[in-house]
């Protein structure tokens, strides 16, 4: 399967992701354990996984998989990582709307830590644009640090307002700390992913398999802080849960399928990109499902990363002026071909 294809639907489902999230709640709130959910979700992913490693095993007995206690520990970090940074998105969209938080989460900052790039168009590309956009602007202030740039756009737009923001700061500190962590996931993920030739479903059931015991952990803990007052947590699995509520698992099981696809076979770039596109397909669908509208800093922030996408995919000669080779088609008049006899004392 080629990447561009695999992005192609990363971007559908990680744009349907916080609407399908937003969806799910019933007036301002979740009925069901949304920490369930991503246990749900890892499941899912382990599953599948395993399925087709069995699979794969059955065509080709010598697959390779590592065994090896040295390697197999470092699968753990992620799975921790994704395990605060899933229940994380949740607690972030009770506070802003689908369109704030994507250009919150995907304007993210996992190049600066991605910052060993030598060709032209990857070194442009590691002076992205990282964008904090709180809604209406009266002004733009424009702080640089080399070799990243902040953009802040502040006001509200009106003669008065209560908040330069449009939603509770707490909103936009989750938001950061999300894409903060989807980033140091993403780059540590790319790293054992492609730190050797295993089988890539041997990989991801090593990764599924961590992430399934630390969010039972999680759940065990979230009954033990509530003195089990609803029992354990298997008791109470389900509770709440509808179709649209199926339909978040299964997206955030997918997509996440295709992410560890992406980070054995592309990079972690693409990823973001891909990801990146989805704002503009969650801002269209937010306006036809939630009567979403849209502000001129959203424009800008969308505009800001399609600038961004053009700089990092296009030839490099279309960025930067590169010098000119001419080959002379005969050599230059008055120049005479001389030979040269080396000789070697014995």
């Amino acid at each position: 399967m080629q990447w561009y294809l695999v992005a192609a639907l990363l971007t559908v489902l990680t744009s349907s992701q916080g609407i399908l999230t937003t969806l799910s709640q019933s007036e301002g709130r979740y009925l069901y354990d949304y920490a369930t959910v991503p246990f749900l979700a890892e499941f899912f992913k382990l599953v599948v996984s395993g399925l087709l490693l069995w699979r794969e095993h059955r065509t080709s007995p010598s697959v390779r998989m590592t065994t090896d206690w040295r390697t197999v520990r470092l699968y753990p970090i992620p799975s921790v990582i994704y395990l605060i940074h899933n229940n994380v998105q949740f607690a972030t969209l009770t506070y802003v709307d689908t369109s704030t938080y994507q250009i919150m989460v995907d304007g993210n900052c996992s190049i600066s830590c991605w910052n060993n790039y030598k060709s032209v168009k990857e070194e442009m590309h590691g002076a992205r644009l990282f964008c904090i956009i709180p809604p209406d602007a009266n002004w733009l202030q424009e702080f640089r640090t080399s070799p990243k740039e902040l953009i802040i756009v502040k006001g509200c737009g009106e003669a008065s307002c209560d908040s330069l923001f449009s939603a509770p700061i707490q909103g936009y500190l989750l938001g950061i700390l999300s894409a903060c962590l989807s980033a140091l996931a993403g780059v540590y993920t790319e790293f054992l992913m492609k730190k050797n030739n295993d089988s890539f479903y041997w990989q991801n059931v090593q990764l599924y398999t961590f992430g399934v015991i630390f969010n039972m952990a999680w759940l065990l803990l979230d009954d033990f802080r509530s003195g089990f007052e609803n029992g354990a947590w298997w008791q109470h699995l389900l509770n709440g849960y509808g179709i649209t509520t199926w339909m978040v698992v299964l997206n955030l099981g997918s997509t996440g399928l295709l992410v560890s696809w992406l980070m054995k076979y592309a990079d972690n770039i693409v990823k973001v990109y891909s990801t990146s596109m989805a704002m503009l397909l969650t801002m269209v669908l937010s306006i036809y499902l939630f009567s979403f509208k849209p502000t001129l800093q959203l424009f800008l922030g969308i505009i800001i990363c399609m600038m961004s996408l053009h700089m990092y995919f296009a030839p490099p000669n279309m960025l930067v002026d590169l010098p000119t080779t001419i080959k002379a088609p005969h050599p230059p008049e008055g120049l005479k071909e001389v030979s040269i006899e080396q000789r070697t004392d014995s």
